[in-house]
């Protein structure tokens, strides 16, 4: 079993949800966390993760790292988001396996789940159907690692479990424009708006699809709740549990920052997914709940963004 003075090795985490599952264990008296920043350590280099999880030695393994980004990065660079995606997790997924590491969370992304799946999504969705094409390379090769996982569970007994989160956002999210997410993208294109005489905001699509958010520490606890008891099967979506349209989200988004010009949407550009609202119940069942709602989740976000 896994105690607060566990070695725990976390991968990514200097990015928005390692640093979240770091703050939150520490935080919970876990003294043992270790991590090794990209110049640190290249996870793509499949020899140094082997030779540092060997001499590190740690008990629990959580898979936080990855290239990730927007519909324009995803569009952009699809061989990047399928390949390194692919090494990272296989390196720190055949390393754990090789040095007979017994707990590893692998973390993903509610776009493994077809384009149509029957919502809200149920985990037994997965490879039922043809995924949103705009993030297909990043989903399969989480597919990939989800994949391994069950594998290794199936086969070997080890519990080496996946955690797929619906839209994340919160601390140490990414707001660069060109390769962010819906929710920071939105607070970054507001705050820059509201500085410049509150000028229009052109938002992407329609403004039509339906999405739901996580905020990041919400995950931080599933996470630690997958650490800290027994997991029966591999996948476990993790959700909020309700969704609003994107037009719905930029108003909240708008109120919050304090923006008051026009909201244009600019529908030449794609909506993506119409709808990917997640079937949490089975991890709800066990006992993880989330606890940040919505709008409480973007002010302390836009807290943090405006003072950083």
């Amino acid at each position: 079993m896994i105690s607060k003075d566990s070695k725990i090795y976390i991968a990514g985490h200097k990015g928005m949800v390692g640093s979240a599952i770091w703050r939150c264990l520490e935080q919970n008296g876990y003294s043992n966390l270790y991590g090794k920043t990209s110049q640190e350590l290249d996870l793509r280099n499949q020899n140094a993760v082997s030779v540092f999880l060997d001499e590190l030695k740690p008990e629990a393994v959580i898979v936080a790292a990855a290239k990730v980004g927007g519909i324009m990065a995803n569009k952009t660079y699809p061989y990047e988001f399928l390949m390194d995606n692919i090494i990272i997790q296989h390196n720190i997924i055949q390393s754990s396996f090789n040095l007979g590491i017994n707990k590893l969370i692998f973390l993903g992304s509610s776009c493994i789940y077809p384009k149509y799946a029957p919502q809200p999504i149920h985990e037994d969705s997965l490879l039922t159907s043809s995924l949103e094409p705009t993030n297909e390379a990043y989903a399969i090769a989480k597919i990939a690692g989800v994949k391994a996982c069950q594998a290794i569970q199936s086969q070997y007994g080890r519990e080496y479990v996946s955690l797929m989160p619906t839209n994340l956002y919160g601390i140490n999210d990414n707001f660069d424009l060109n390769n962010s997410h819906v929710l920071p993208a939105m607070i970054r294109k507001f705050d820059d708006a509201k500085t410049q005489d509150n000028a229009d905001v052109v938002l992407w699509g329609s403004g039509q699809p339906l999405r739901e958010f996580l905020y990041v520490d919400d995950l931080a606890e599933a996470v630690k709740y997958s650490l800290e008891n027994s997991m029966p099967d591999y996948l476990y979506n993790v959700g909020f549990g309700s969704d609003l349209t994107i037009k719905d989200l930029a108003e909240i988004v708008q109120e919050i920052v304090g923006h008051t010009g026009k909201i244009i949407w600019d529908s030449s550009k794609p909506d993506g997914t119409p709808r990917k609202l997640m079937d949490s119940q089975k991890l709800n069942n066990l006992g993880w709940i989330p606890k940040v709602d919505l709008k409480e989740g973007i002010e302390k976000t836009y807290n943090w963004y405006k003072n950083r």
